[in-house]
């Protein structure tokens, strides 16, 4: 299964990183893993949690969709990866709290590669086409 990443998040260097959303096998392998890593909080159904837009008592945003009705689908497939590999706390810095935490010593890169492929796969088709466009932007 060929997986491209190359680059060093967090450190400014652009990774090349491309989701595969097509790919049945890494998809099917994605299922899986966010099945078991990501769907307690972001659910089963990509919903997230309630009021996700509004931070809770503990000043922590609650984990947002990840279906068309959320912002995942509006980052690059880079920014994506590395969000999932070092968590929201560290690619933001400046002391950022966030209950999602990284997930680099949890998942290979395969494996995030897998997840949100699987993720992506489950948009829309003019979402998934605005995002490709997305990340073609993002490499210029």
């Amino acid at each position: 299964m060929a997986v491209v990443v190359s680059g060093a998040y967090p450190e400014k260097d652009a990774a090349q990183v491309r989701l595969q959303p097509d790919n049945l096998q890494l998809v099917a392998m994605g299922k899986k893993i966010y099945d078991a890593n990501c769907a307690s909080c972001h659910g089963r159904d990509f919903k997230g949690e309630a009021n996700w837009r509004e931070r809770r008592d503990d000043g922590l945003l609650p984990a947002p969709p990840h279906d068309e009705t959320g912002h995942t689908w509006h980052h690059p497939d880079d920014l994506l990866f590395a969000l999932t590999k070092y968590g929201p706390a560290k690619m933001i810095g400046d002391g950022y709290q966030s209950a999602m935490p990284g997930f680099e010593k949890v998942l290979t890169d395969e494996e995030i590669i897998a997840s949100l492929s699987y993720i992506k796969s489950r948009w829309p088709k003019e979402i998934r086409m605005r995002h490709d466009q997305m990340n073609k932007s993002a490499a210029q």
